[in-house]
């Protein structure tokens, strides 16, 4: 799937023209139909061991070793203000990366299963909902129409905005004391 991500994110980074279809990864949330962006999407990984951080905030499951590197992992179920789901052999964690306050972030969010990359073209696309929808409007870039039936159009950036404190209390966490002198 990691290969996938890699070559559509190479296609999709050729500059496209405004009326250009634009390619996004979809995935289902509590039988939802979501999606973000490919170009924010670094990799696809299996759902793994998470290690736990005390004083998170609920939506935050735990953090992941990803090469190295510390990553916060966001129940995006409990982000969007639902119940979390069970997880399964086929839920993953979608690595993305998020516009921080000064910089580039990369956190990881549960999904229950990822379905496809598919292009949308902007005629397809609708304003997010005004009223009426289950989560916060300003979550939602947009309502793409996909074979008849309207998928979520993520704004990752500000969905996981709550990444920019956590990355702060995840690293700090994991970080071995230093004796002052």
């Amino acid at each position: 799937m990691t290969d996938l991500i890699a070559t559509q994110r190479s296609a999709a980074s050729v500059s496209p023209t405004v009326a250009e279809p634009a390619q996004y990864l979809t995935f289902m949330l509590g039988g939802e139909a979501f999606a973000i962006g490919i170009l924010s999407i670094k990799e696809i990984i299996e759902y793994q061991g998470l290690t736990t951080v005390p004083m998170m905030p609920e939506c935050v499951r735990g953090v992941i070793n990803l090469r190295g590197a510390v990553v916060p992992v966001i129940d995006l179920q409990a982000r969007l203000g639902r119940r979390s789901s069970e997880v399964t052999k086929r839920t993953c964690i979608v690595i993305v990366e998020v516009q921080g306050e000064d910089e580039r972030q990369v956190v990881g969010v549960v999904v229950d299963v990822v379905n496809e990359v598919l292009e949308i073209a902007p005629a397809d696309i609708e304003p997010a909902p005004t009223f009426g929808a289950r989560i916060r409007t300003d979550f939602i870039a947009g309502m793409g129409k996909v074979r008849g039936k309207f998928v979520i159009l993520l704004d990752v950036d500000t969905v996981l905005a709550i990444a920019d404190e956590l990355i702060g209390r995840a690293g700090a966490a994991h970080e071995p004391a230093v004796a002052l002198t």
